[in-house]
Formats: C-alpha cells, sequence, structure tokens
C-alpha cells in the first residue's frame, strides 16, 4: 500500500515549480525597457517644472533673505543663524546646494555634521514631495513628518556636541545675479544632465526588476531581508521598493513603489509605512558618502537617520493602530 500525505504533497509543489516555465530574458529585458520609459516619461512632468521654479525662485535671490525667518530654528538647534542659507537651500533644491553653501562659510565640523544630518532626511521637498504624493501618500502630511524627523534628529544630535551656536565668520555667498537668460541655460544644462541620469538609472532598475523576478531573485530576496524589515516595522511585500529607495535614493525608489502598487504588490498600508521610511532614510550610499568627502563622521550621518526611521514606522503603525481602535469604539 502506497502512503500518501505531506511529503507527496510537497514533493508536487516542488515538482510543479521546477516545471513552471519561467519568463524568457528577452521578455523580461523589454517589459524592463517599456517600464522604465513610462517611469521616465511620468518623472521627466515632475522634474522639469519643479526644478524650473526652484531656479527662478534662485535667481531672484528671494533664498538669501531667509535668515531671519529661520533664526528660531536654527538657535533651536544650536547652530548660527548662517546654518539657515543651507538648510532652506537643501530643503527646497538638494544635497548638492548644501554642499555648495556649506564648503562656502567657514562652518565648524561640528556645525556642518549637524546641517548635513538635517538635510540627509529634509531636502529635495518639493520634487520629493510630489514624487511621494503620486505613489499614493497624502504630501503634506509626508513633507511635515520629514520636516519633524530632521528637527528632532538634528536636536538630539546636537547634544553630543559643544560650541554648535557660535556664530562664523561673515563670509558672503550670495553672487551678483546673474542675467535671466544665463540663469535659463544653467538651468537647462543641470537639468538635462539630471533627466539623463534618471533616465539611465530607471531603465536600469526597471530592467534588473524583471530579470530577478523572471530569476527568482525576488523572492529570495524577500526570505533574506525579512528580520531586517521587521527590524524597520515594514512588510515582507515592500522589500524590493525598500532596497530601491536605500541604495538609489527617494526619486527612485518613489518610481518602484508606484509600479509595485500598480502591479497589486503593495498595500496602501504598506506603501505608506514604506515611504515614512524612505522620507526619512534614503540614498544610503551616496548622499552620506558627499559629506564624508568633507571629512565628517559617516557614523554621524547613518546611524541616527537609521534609528529615527525605525522610530518613525514604529510610531506610525501605533498611531494607526489606536485610530481605528478609537473609530470601532465611537
Amino acid at each position: 500500500m502506497v502512503r500518501t500525505g505531506p511529503v507527496t504533497s510537497r514533493l508536487e509543489c516542488v515538482t510543479r515549480r521546477m516545471v513552471t516555465p519561467r519568463p524568457p530574458l528577452k521578455s523580461s529585458f523589454t517589459a524592463g525597457v517599456l517600464s522604465g520609459w513610462r517611469s521616465f516619461i511620468w518623472m521627466a512632468k515632475i522634474i522639469v517644472p519643479t526644478s524650473l521654479v526652484v531656479a527662478l525662485l534662485q535667481w531672484s535671490g528671494w533664498l538669501d533673505r531667509i535668515d531671519d525667518i529661520l533664526a528660531p530654528l536654527m538657535s533651536l538647534l544650536r547652530l548660527p543663524p548662517e546654518a539657515a542659507l543651507p538648510i532652506l537651500s537643501g530643503m527646497l533644491v538638494n544635497i548638492y546646494a548644501v554642499m555648495g553653501a556649506i564648503t562656502v562659510i567657514p562652518f565648524s565640523p561640528a556645525q556642518m555634521t549637524i546641517i548635513a544630518i538635517f538635510s540627509l532626511i529634509a531636502h529635495n521637498l518639493i520634487l520629493e514631495g510630489i514624487v511621494q504624493h503620486r505613489s499614493g501618500v497624502n504630501v503634506f502630511k509626508m513633507t511635515l513628518v520629514r520636516l519633524v524627523a530632521a528637527a528632532v534628529t538634528a536636536f538630539t544630535v546636537s547634544r553630543f556636541f559643544s560650541g554648535t551656536a557660535e556664530s562664523v565668520a561673515a563670509t558672503s555667498v550670495i553672487q551678483p545675479y546673474a542675467p535671466l537668460l544665463d540663469s535659463l541655460k544653467g538651468w537647462a544644462l543641470s537639468t538635462g544632465e539630471l533627466l539623463l541620469k534618471v533616465f539611465v538609472i530607471i531603465i536600469f532598475i526597471m530592467v534588473f526588476l524583471e530579470f530577478s523576478r523572471a530569476m527568482g531573485w525576488i523572492e529570495a530576496a524577500q526570505k533574506a531581508f525579512k528580520p531586517v524589515m521587521r527590524v524597520f516595522g515594514l512588510s515582507d511585500r515592500a522589500t524590493t521598493s525598500f532596497v530601491a529607495g536605500i541604495a538609489f535614493g527617494l526619486l527612485y525608489g518613489g518610481v518602484v513603489i508606484v509600479e509595485e502598487a500598480k502591479k497589486g504588490r503593495l498595500t496602501a498600508e504598506d506603501a505608506g509605512q514604506l515611504h515614512v521610511s524612505l522620507g526619512i532614510n534614503h540614498a544610503m550610499i551616496e548622499d552620506p558618502a558627499l559629506f564624508a568627502a568633507l571629512g565628517l563622521n559617516p557614523l554621524w550621518l547613518l546611524l541616527p537617520r537609521l534609528a529615527m526611521a525605525i522610530i518613525a514606522v514604529h510610531c506610525f503603525r501605533a498611531a494607526r493602530r489606536l485610530f481605528a481602535r478609537t473609530t470601532r469604539t465611537a
């Protein structure tokens, strides 16, 4: 008499997986390119108008007249008023704007560290906020989360340093206004370079993801990252988007999140928690490396953001559970 049971069932499952054909690599490449092209067009429609508005704000000199507005925040972070310029430039533009300011104004290493920590969390808020909004989360709520997280993290770290509030030598970083046409030419050149970079990276990511699914690597990665995702308070389903955001940044991570949500691989709750985490902690290689090149300690640039991302997601989940419980009892 032949025994049947769990062993036979497992053998059947293994056999079924072995005989199930995987998508051909050529089809995966084509699907990745098409998906990447659609994502690039979607991203370009955000980047071009947003960067133009910010460039015009810079050209008008408006960004150079905000020291008094942010002076209370600078005092809270134990920073001199001059730190307002790189912080606001980073909030509206990007990390490179912060780098341009702190390499001209003679900040101390401690002051640069606090500025860097704030800016690594809260930078490029307009563009990245729009990408997050298109990914299914509220742009105002997510921007507020990033600003609060940046302020709390920088405030906490500032307590480990002394003398950070000391004023710096008066060094002008304000250049005479360039002609508008020259400024627009510079904007067009820099935006074109950015779009080319975005195109190459997005196509690479999407093709790689399609290959990974065809080869079964996605399932293996989800198993390997399960302990990490649990620590960060995230669902296993968010592994692909999480790794993309950690490695390549929020813009590219946002594109992957959109694709994953469209295909039903992420729930609205998954996406919300993921955006909280990546909004605080993304581009863990490139962005900190820029500041580390100035001689700043990489541990201060990495560990506080990691800790804040973990705390923020767990707080977010607890708040959702509390709200749901309150709604049921009301």
